[in-house]
């Protein structure tokens, strides 16, 4: 794979308001212009005031992912942007028993993990790419996934499952666009210090180990357009990362093999 040597021109990071988004959108180059989406827009005001620089743009759309308002606000603002750089980071999904869990909240963990990825590649990436081969560049995906991809999680049974889709999705795109000027990442995090454990009902903890977002931002950056899936984690990544590297090949060869259409 072939990794850009100069800046993503324009980014949209979603859920940037706390945690790994937060961390992607202090972590781009000053060069990179930002839009910034997340529910909160006055916390997505008070990030971007922080991130402004000299002939730098940035830019808030504050939406409810798991809403098609949301989808559409953010996907028309994005594409109006003129972005270079998906990093579909927004995620939700309750803690607890599956039976015990509100239905609304299993629609929230659906919408957000699964179908906001889905809705925002298949409208953005066209142009992304557009403007890519028009500015002999390359634009970028990254789909954040979890170490909770590769096993069946209990009490985080919903959650577990949309980062299954989340990892096949990046997977297979990045297979089916091999030959285009985007480089497409499946970001694997282990547990990370931010708000998703309180938020889910896990408790108001972290758990030990659990690694600094900044570390896993920065890495996911380093990573883009070197390999297809980036695992974290002192152990997971040992154990993990041999599973991701078959799935990516088999990945490659499906869609050498299977017709086009």
């Amino acid at each position: 794979m072939t990794r850009t040597s100069t800046p993503h021109r324009a980014a949209l990071v979603t859920g940037a308001t706390s945690g790994i988004g937060e961390a992607f959108a202090r972590a781009l180059s000053t060069g990179t212009d930002v839009l910034l989406t997340g529910r909160d827009g006055a916390a997505l005001e008070r990030l971007a005031a922080e991130l402004v620089a000299p002939g730098r743009r940035v830019e808030t759309v504050a939406a409810d992912l798991a809403t098609d308002a949301g989808l559409d606000a953010v996907a028309a603002r994005a594409e109006a942007f003129g972005v270079d750089l998906l990093i579909a980071n927004a995620g939700v999904g309750p803690f607890g028993d599956f039976l015990q869990a509100s239905e609304a909240s299993l629609r929230a963990t659906v919408s957000v993990n699964v179908m906001a990825p889905v809705v925002l590649s298949r409208r953005l990436l066209p142009g992304m790419i557009r403007r890519a081969e028009a500015g002999r560049r390359r634009a970028g995906l990254v789909i954040v996934s979890s170490n909770a991809a590769f096993v069946p999680v209990p009490r985080l049974a919903a959650y577990a499952a949309s980062k299954a889709f989340d990892l096949s999705l990046a997977e297979a795109l990045s297979a089916e666009l091999a030959a285009e000027p985007v480089d497409v990442l499946a970001l694997c995090p282990t547990a990370t210090r931010t708000k998703f454990a309180a938020r889910s009902g896990f408790g108001g903890g972290n758990l030990p180990g659990a690694e600094d977002p900044a570390d896993v931002a920065a890495a996911a950056l380093r990573a883009l357009g070197r390999v297809r899936t980036l695992v974290r984690g002192p152990l997971s990544g040992l154990l993990l990362s041999g599973p991701a590297f078959a799935r990516a090949a088999v990945a490659q060869t499906l869609a050498l093999v299977l017709p086009r259409r």
